[in-house]
This record gives structure tokens, C-alpha cells and sequence, in this order.
């Protein structure tokens, strides 16, 4: 997935109201960009870092500017736009770049399931397969050295387990996809220290049959891929 039209920098000033923050431009003009990420961002939002931010042609919108990476101090490059996973994984699923979900010919995004009113990120079916279905998590939380999912205490990722849960006991496969959007980011696990009980929820879905799948994305300036399968650990 390249970024066209090209990103371009700026430097971190603050995050605010969950959905906005203020940067410097290279020209030393202040502005207010757009930050399409609801969650705690630790890490992801220090004053004075750089930011990478595209820019939308569309007339509508208040704030044509959106947040899509972080640069950090040592390097590391954290896409905080929550969209684009589901983005990286319906490209990698299309190119066949997910192994074990390969054999899949027919992708739907954002279909209706469950008991609890959900919409899954990505429903598959193939004749002869059982029916799939991919809920995609996105991890961004790196702490001593490790991903962590997820970053603040998460009623609606608990939701998302339980109605996974059900989808296993009906023998369909229950796929909880995680995209490490963090290039510092090579094995993650489940934040037990953050929500207790996700990652509880996370460890019965596991001895339910719901699969777990964790792979990394290679991110740059100019683009991002789902590259390779890393380690995830339920409990930490």
C-alpha cells in the first residue's frame, strides 16, 4: 500500500480530543490535523516527535490533514492510523500473502454476525472451507522491548472475543487477526497489566478454537506491506 498523494512531515506539538493534534511545520506554520486513532497512543504521541500526515482533495472535511505516522526518537516508525490495517490485511489477503488463509477466493469486509450486534472486518468463504471469520486488532503499545494489545482497557475488543467464541462453537473458523503497526514491535502478547480481563477472554477464546495470528507490517514513508508472521502470546 504506497501513500499517494506523498506524506509529508511535521513535528508534534499535542494530541487533543482524542481526534485531533496540533503540529509545526517544516515552515514554522502551526496547524490542526485530523488523528484517526481512539486509543491511548502511549508511546505514539510525544511532543516534539516527528509525524507524517497525507493530505485528502476532499472539500467536506473540516481538518484535510490526517495523522498517519509517528517517527520516533530512535527510529521506529508506528502507523496511528487505526484504518489502515484493515487496509494491509484486505491487500494481503487479495495477494494471497496470508498462508493460512490463502485458500479463500471470496472476501467480504464489514458483514453483520453475532449475537451482541457486530460487524466483522472480513467475512471468507471458499466451497468446501468452513466459513471464516477475521476480527483484526491493530498493536501499537511497545513496553520493554515487547507489543502489547490492547493499550487502554477495551469493553468493545471484549465484545469482539465472546461473539469469536460463539463463531468457533458453531465450527467456523474465528480468526483474531493482530497487525503490529510498530517496526520496534517483533513479538507481542496480550496486555494482562492493562485489561485483566481481555486478556482472560483472549486465553478461554484460544481453548475455545478461535485462531490467533499476529504478523508485522514494514513501514516507511512512502508505504506500508504486511510482511511476516511474528510471535503472539495470549498472557503475559
Amino acid at each position: 500500500m504506497e501513500f499517494e498523494p506523498a506524506l509529508q512531515p511535521a513535528t508534534l506539538i499535542k494530541r487533543y480530543k482524542r481526534f485531533l493534534a496540533d503540529v509545526t511545520l517544516p515552515s514554522g506554520e502551526e496547524i490542526t490535523i485530523h488523528c484517526a486513532n481512539t486509543g491511548a497512543m502511549t508511546g505514539c504521541a510525544t511532543p516534539g516527535d516527528t509525524i507524517w500526515y497525507s493530505t485528502s482533495d476532499n472539500k467536506k472535511r473540516k481538518y484535510p490533514y490526517s495523522w498517519e505516522l509517528t517517527q520516533t526518537a530512535n527510529g521506529h516508525f508506528i502507523c496511528i492510523n487505526t484504518l489502515r490495517a484493515n487496509q494491509l490485511v484486505a491487500q494481503a489477503l487479495t495477494e494471497k500473502h496470508i498462508p493460512e488463509l490463502s485458500e479463500y477466493s471470496v472476501i467480504k469486509p464489514e458483514v453483520k454476525y453475532g449475537t451482541e450486534n457486530s460487524r466483522i472486518d472480513f467475512y471468507l468463504t471458499q466451497n468446501g472451507l468452513p466459513d471464516c471469520f477475521i476480527e483484526v486488532k491493530s498493536v501499537t503499545l511497545l513496553e520493554n522491548n515487547q507489543g502489547f494489545f490492547p493499550d487502554a482497557v477495551t469493553l468493545r475488543g471484549q465484545k469482539h472475543l465472546r461473539e469469536l467464541m460463539y463463531i468457533a462453537k458453531e465450527g467456523k473458523r474465528a480468526i483474531l487477526l493482530f497487525v503490529a503497526l510498530h517496526t520496534g514491535i517483533h513479538v507481542a502478547s496480550a496486555a494482562a497489566h492493562i485489561d485483566k480481563q481481555y486478556a482472560l477472554l483472549l486465553e478461554e477464546a484460544r481453548q475455545s478454537g478461535v485462531e490467533v495470528l499476529c504478523y508485522q507490517a514494514d513501514i516507511t514513508v512512502q508505504q506500508m506491506v504486511l510482511s511476516k508472521q511474528i510471535h503472539f502470546n495470549s498472557i503475559k
